[in-house]
């Protein structure tokens, strides 16, 4: 009810309506606020002037005229009611609701009557704060609007409803908590406006003071006021001129105003309008819940472009980080470059260095000794040697010729780093497209029924609606890890059709699909619930086995045409569950040593199976077996195999360990522990051996009750 507050606050001072009137225009006002705005207008413009002058008006002719004021188009605002002359132009304040409100042009008279009684100044005339329409009064004054007893009663329910505590009706200020009602006056009183305004001597002290309440029950079980005529103050109204669209009393009809107007019953009219109202009110019940729906749409926009804002944020962060990121490579690899520069010019002129110093210790050298040489004093003996000397000291004086004492290395970098296109391009660096205002593709449908899984791998088919009219670039297939967690990307393209493999195998997950262009992308579909096999059916792969495998029976029997052991490897992969298959010995000869376990899919093929860190493995021969992981042998076991034999092996990767079997024995403890990841099956082979791969079997009853128990 909060949000039916303004519209029970008067136009002019804001607050409650108090005794309010209907105005021609429908809209309301206090009776005493509409005596406050009143203007007086020129003598020549009054209604008795005009009525003189021969326009013929009556005085209830301004009702249908006012309506032609109320819809003109051409009207400016400021029309006129019942004929009568414009009100002058009158400087307009501001209400407390926010509407003009026009003062009265003087002081009103000091008076001690109601706003209703007391005489109204002669040619006055009304402007409408809302929607401005001015009227000049008749002889009645306000007495000739009707007073609106709904409006009253509204508020007196909504002030009911609304205040917690009762208040006083006379405090100025701040009104005090009431402590009584006055039932004759119909006010509540706190103790001081009591004492003030309602002293217990005279004729007040007869009337009955009652608690607030008790005064509220009484107020809301008096019986209804009944609204009586404007013209006729003694008479009710009983009828109701249709013409008009008034209630009128019987007085009215005698005396001839509305004797030709069709009139009908005030009950059955009350009835018929209230039916109107209530009609009218679904049709608005159902615009107001448009809006609130819209809102909502609003609001989840806002979440949405929020949410939308962020993803982007990260994207441009993503993609400003990644052009920084290649900015440090590049500047590390143009780094290098200097510095591979730097050590270059360090190398050579260290070098030169070096050679210099040697050969001008050389040449000092041959200087002291020259000099030394020519002190001597023996003229033979210097002779002996002195042509030696000239030619030593010319050579060495030709050695330090030309360029020798020249830097073989400039201390400048030849290198000039041209930046400016990077520089252009970052400047440049902007949205190519904005996301336009085209709509985005519809929500593709998912066709059930091309829909399927096979092993650990799901096959799924979707389509645009058929009746879909915005293209699709391209789709977007997202799964989840097969354990309900989050959902991941495992297709973008523009097929409509895509399998996906290496899912989990007896594991349930959800697929879903949705649709983009440059707009956008769409809703995504319904959830589809894929439920991978229980068990593995697969056979040797050929693509990935050694080339001296040589195989047959559609790919699940396998022998070699080579000496040496060669590696070959089941299609399918295990990452999670509990998986048996067997492989029996269709050919033994020489009594060679097989291996069969798994793998991982980069195993070295060409040697015994479990040489490498990559495979786990049971090496068998005609006697006994042994375990072999990265060429490490353990657990030698009794037991060998003959033509014929079974050999099964069973990979728990819940309890992470790897079992082998030969003709439903154990073979050996538990063969492997803590083996976790992804895992091929796998066989290794010469070509004195060939087996046969059975698949698609149950895990052995007594390893499950054995594994249940545990």
């Amino acid at each position: 009810m909060e949000e039916m507050e303004e519209e029970l606050k008067c136009p002019v001072c804001g607050s409650f309506y108090r005794e309010p009137i209907i105005l021609p225009c429908s809209h309301n006002l206090c009776q005493a606020c509409a005596r406050n705005i009143l203007v007086q207008t020129p003598e020549s413009e009054s209604p008795q002037s005009r009525r003189a002058s021969g326009s013929g008006v009556s005085d209830y002719d301004y009702l249908d005229l006012d309506k032609m004021s109320l819809y003109s188009e051409a009207d400016s605002g400021y029309g006129s009611y019942g004929g009568f002359a414009s009100a002058p132009t009158t400087p307009c304040q501001k209400s407390p609701n926010g509407v003009r409100v026009f003062p009265p042009a003087m002081p009103p008279p000091a008076t001690h009557l109601s706003p209703a009684l007391a005489p109204v100044p002669r040619n006055s005339c009304i402007t409408c704060p809302q929607c401005h329409r001015s009227l000049i009064l008749d002889d009645r004054g306000l007495r000739g609007f009707p007073k609106n007893r709904v409006l009253e009663g509204v508020i007196d329910r909504y002030q009911q409803s609304k205040a917690a505590a009762l208040k006083c009706q006379l405090c100025e200020k701040a009104p005090k908590e009431a402590t009584v009602m006055c039932e004759q006056c119909d006010v509540f009183y706190c103790d001081p406006c009591r004492l003030r305004c309602h002293p217990p001597r005279g004729p007040l002290a007869k009337h009955r003071l009652v608690p607030p309440a008790q005064g509220r029950v009484s107020r809301r079980l008096s019986p209804r006021k009944v609204s009586t005529c404007t013209d006729h103050e003694l008479e009710n109204h009983s009828m109701y001129c249709v013409q008009c669209k008034m209630p009128v009393c019987y007085q009215c009809l005698e005396e001839g105003k509305h004797s030709s107007h069709e009139v009908k019953a005030l009950g059955a009219m009350w009835k018929l309008h209230k039916s109107q109202l209530s009609q009218a009110l679904n049709g608005l019940s159902d615009r107001a819940k448009e809006a609130k729906e819209f809102l909502v749409q609003l609001r989840n926009m806002v979440q949405q472009i929020q949410e939308n804002s962020v993803e982007f944020e990260a994207c441009l962060v993503a993609q400003c980080d990644a052009l920084i990121d290649a900015l440090n490579r590049r500047k590390a690899q143009l780094l290098a470059r200097v510095n591979k520069e730097h050590e270059h010019k360090l190398k050579v002129v260290r070098d030169q260095i070096s050679h210099c110093t040697v050969k001008l210790r050389q040449t000092t050298g041959l200087m002291e000794y020259c000099l030394e040489v020519i002190k001597e004093n023996d003229p033979s003996g210097f002779l002996q040697i002195s042509d030696a000397l000239i030619r030593r000291v010319h050579l060495t004086e030709d050695q330090w010729g030309k360029g020798t004492l020249t830097p073989r290395m400039t201390t400048d970098f030849d290198l000039s780093l041209d930046n400016s296109p990077l520089l252009q391009s970052i400047h440049q660096l902007d949205f190519v497209q904005m996301k336009a205002s085209s709509p985005v593709p519809a929500t593709p449908i998912l066709q059930l029924e091309e829909c399927c899984t096979h092993n650990n791998s799901a096959t799924l088919s979707w389509k645009q609606p058929p009746l879909s009219t915005v293209p699709a670039e391209g789709y977007i297939l997202e799964l989840d890890d097969g354990n309900g967690g989050q959902f991941r990307e495992v297709y973008v393209g523009k097929e409509t059709m895509c399998t996906v493999d290496g899912l989990h195998f007896n594991s349930t997950y959800n697929a879903r699909i949705k649709a983009f262009n440059k707009t956008g992308v769409s809703q995504y579909s319904k959830t589809l619930v894929l439920q991978t096999s229980e068990v593995a059916w697969f056979a040797f792969d050929p693509g990935s086995a050694h080339s001296d495998i040589i195989f047959s029976n559609d790919n699940l029997t396998v022998t070699c045409s080579s000496y040496d052991d060669r590696v070959v490897l089941g299609k399918t992969g295990f990452s999670k569950g509990v998986h048996y298959w067997e492989l029996t010995v269709d050919r033994y000869d020489n009594h060679p040593d097989p291996a069969f376990g798994v793998a991982r899919i980069d195993v070295m093929k060409d040697v015994m199976l479990g040489k490498d860190d990559k495979a786990w493995a049971m090496y068998v021969d005609n006697n006994r077996s042994w375990f072999m992981h990265n060429n490490s042998h353990t657990n030698r076991t009794e037991g060998g195999i003959t033509k014929g034999a079974t050999i099964g092996v069973l990979l728990d990767l819940n309890r992470k360990t790897l079992t082998f079997f030969i003709n439903d024995e154990q073979q050996g403890p538990i063969a492997f522990e803590n083996v976790e990841g992804m895992f091929f099956p796998a066989v290794s082979l010469n070509r004195n051996v060939q087996v046969t791969l059975h698949t698609g079997l149950p895990v052995p009853d007594f390893y499950s009750s054995r594994a249940s128990i545990a």
